[in-house]
Order: C-alpha cells, then structure tokens, then sequence
C-alpha cells in the first residue's frame, strides 16, 4: 500500500523529526554539486526567488549559498522523489559549489583507504 504523498501531484514534503529534507543539487547536465538540508523556510525561498538556499545546521539558520562568497546556485528546476522525503535541485553554478573552491563538493575518492582528489 502507497501513501497518498507517493502518487499525490500536491507538494507535500515529508520533513524529518528536525524538521528538515535533503536536497541535492546538480549542475544540469546532473553533475553532483554538494548536498544539504532545507526546512519549509529554505525550500520557500528558494522556490520563490531561484537561488538555492538551505538550513545551515551548524549556525541554525538560513543560508543562501554564495551569500558571501557570491557563489550562487541559480535553481533552474527542483524535482522530489516519490514518497516526498528529498529534493533534487537542478542548478546553474555561478562559480564553484564547494566552500574549499572546488567545482564539487565530491572531490575526493575513496580508494584502499585514502582519499585521493579527483576532478
């Protein structure tokens, strides 16, 4: 048996006990960019405005990505999976997405035990 929210054309995000759902962000040819988290908050504004913003778990508050560095995510589309529980952003990349300068977050691979910087 399905949940109405697996099949449902409302939005209907499923936020975890912290209030809070995943969202990945991608460039739009899919390129995994970084991953954070969003509350009601951040998901409205980013959906109103079309700059990617998030919770900031750390500094418990909202954070528009870039707001200091000026490297923004331009939301160009934003998709939920089926049972409503992560968001998938689409984004335009104005400049790198990782806060170390790095086009991604997932620079790094896991190999023998080791990180190893990968492009």
């Amino acid at each position: 048996m399905t949940d109405q929210r697996d099949t449902s054309l409302t939005l209907d995000p499923k936020y975890d006990a912290a209030g809070l759902i995943t969202a990945v962000a991608t460039d739009m040819t899919g390129r995994l960019l970084m991953v954070a988290h969003m509350n009601a908050d951040a998901l409205a504004a980013t959906l109103e405005s079309g700059d990617a913003t998030f919770w900031s778990r750390s500094r418990a508050r909202l954070w528009k990505k870039g707001e200091t560095s000026g490297h923004v995510l331009k939301v160009r589309e934003v998709r939920i999976d089926c049972d409503q529980d992560a968001l998938w952003l689409k984004c335009e990349p104005l400049g790198p997405a990782c806060h170390t300068g790095e086009q991604s977050c997932f620079y790094r691979v896991i190999e023998d035990g080791k990180l190893v910087r990968r492009a």
